[in-house]
């Protein structure tokens, strides 16, 4: 095909905000994880889809196939739908202690 350009599984955005790589990040509408360190407005490569270990709500418990969120305020994820970006589902349960706080999750990739 002559106009294909690229699979899409990584893209370079504009850091809307300081990452370190393994960060997720929210660019309007693309949610992907920065695959290093960038400054804000800095170009990063971020992967749109795999499986991530990320930062989560300490006191929500996740379940297998569980929605999950992206909250941009606060910089993590959630089952919390109000305000935030779907990015993908929980591929492991998650326990809701205050301690558990990372969630094992593939991303959407689709917006």
């Amino acid at each position: 095909m002559k106009n294909y350009v690229q699979p899409g599984n990584t893209i370079t955005l504009t850091a809307p905000y300081a990452v370190t790589s393994g960060d997720g990040l929210l660019v309007g509408s693309i949610f992907g994880i920065a695959s290093a360190d960038a400054a804000l407005n800095d170009p990063v490569e971020a992967a749109l889809v795999g499986v991530f270990d990320l930062t989560k709500v300490g006191s929500q418990a996740w379940t297998v196939g569980a929605k999950v969120y992206w909250d941009d305020t606060n910089k993590r994820t959630t089952s919390v739908a109000t305000s935030n970006k779907l990015i993908g589902v929980a591929t492991e349960a998650v326990a809701g202690g205050a301690g558990d706080t990372i969630g094992r999750v593939r991303l959407n990739g689709s917006f």
